[in-house]
């Protein structure tokens, strides 16, 4: 679980610039440098990748389903087979509302 942060993938834009001497973190830190625009980065998420996709006829649903009749001992039965060939993602789709990335080091709520 927790799979879907940065830090797996090696890019944590909220670390601060270390104090330690670690060549190995240099050249994280020199290409993070770039990115980051100089401690720029923002705690909000204002876009996010949608889970819904497009069929052939423009419908939009995270699923589709086509109903088949099947044959059997003289018997019609329909079952339901999805459909996963020419479907297209939706996209990327801004928020409604601003969240606060799950990587931001901030304590939300103390007890």
């Amino acid at each position: 679980m927790g799979g879907s942060g940065s830090k797996s993938k090696g890019f944590w834009p909220f670390a601060g610039s270390g104090s330690g001497n670690d060549p190995a973190n240099e050249g994280n830190e020199q290409s993070l440098a770039k990115f980051r625009g100089s401690r720029n980065a923002t705690p909000f998420v204002f876009t996010r990748r949608s889970s819904l996709y497009y069929d052939e006829d423009g419908d939009l649903a995270h699923e589709f389903y086509e109903e088949t009749v099947v044959t059997k001992n003289g018997r019609k039965r329909a079952k339901l087979k999805r459909i996963q060939k020419n479907l297209i993602p939706q996209g990327i789709v801004k928020l409604d509302h601003p969240r606060i990335h799950v990587d931001f080091p901030v304590v939300l709520c103390e007890v």
